[in-house]
């Protein structure tokens, strides 16, 4: 058994669909972080085991995702349909197999995505990853082209990590600690779909700035 740790804020819209596609053997928690379009009725009624985390803050219900698994290896992904669960032994096989301690998804964009539309990866978000993506490598020698949120780990080593993170830093702070540690950082590569509905994050300007504040801490605060 695989843990799914899918944040998750009104994202009733696109739940069914990934749920429905999830891999067996990959078990979906969705931690819902004050949802008010019925996010977690929609989650437990397609079988997810739903958590709830309060405290608004993509790392926040990340890491409460995160003490709610028991599986060996966890993975992370997004609840937007953004991400084909089907894909997720991608990131996770390398990990079972020991050829990878923190495997992410190499974002590709695809279309159509589930419905045939939704809104795509804005040039803002996609140049933000790649600034950062472009920084680990030069700065941290991590090999890394896209900041994923598909990933997979062990969980016991992740929660040894001790990540402090709570806001959208997370996930950067996840590869930093990681590395910093001796892991095995790599990337495989994963289609990008066309979400439904619009991001919280990359479908406004401010949002996508909110997110590299909050990754600029990040980094401030792990350099050499």
């Amino acid at each position: 058994m695989i843990d799914v740790v899918l944040p998750c804020l009104d994202e009733a819209a696109a739940l069914p669909w990934v749920l429905e596609r999830m891999p067996y053997g990959y078990r979906p928690i969705v931690v819902d972080n004050g949802s008010t379009d019925g996010s977690a009725r929609v989650a437990e009624a397609h079988g997810a085991t739903v958590v709830h985390e309060p405290r608004r803050g993509f790392g926040a219900a990340c890491h409460t995702g995160l003490m709610a698994a028991t599986a060996r290896i966890v993975c992370f992904m997004d609840a937007d349909a953004s991400l084909d669960p089907r894909q997720l032994p991608r990131v996770a096989e390398p990990v079972l197999a020991g050829d990878g301690d923190l495997v992410l998804g190499r974002r590709v964009e695809r279309r159509p995505g589930p419905g045939g539309g939704g809104h795509g990866w804005p040039a803002h978000a996609r140049a933000g990853n790649a600034v950062l993506a472009w920084r680990l490598r030069r700065g941290a020698g991590i090999p890394l082209r896209d900041l994923g949120p598909m990933r997979a780990c062990r969980r016991e080593a992740l929660v040894a990590l001790g990540l402090a993170d709570r806001r959208f830093g997370y996930p950067l702070e996840m590869v930093l600690r990681a590395a910093a540690a001796g892991w095995r950082v790599t990337e495989r590569e994963v289609d990008y779909l066309p979400r439904a509905g619009r991001s919280k994050v990359t479908g406004t300007v401010r949002g996508t700035l909110r997110a590299i504040a909050d990754m600029r801490a990040v980094l401030a605060s792990h350099r050499p």
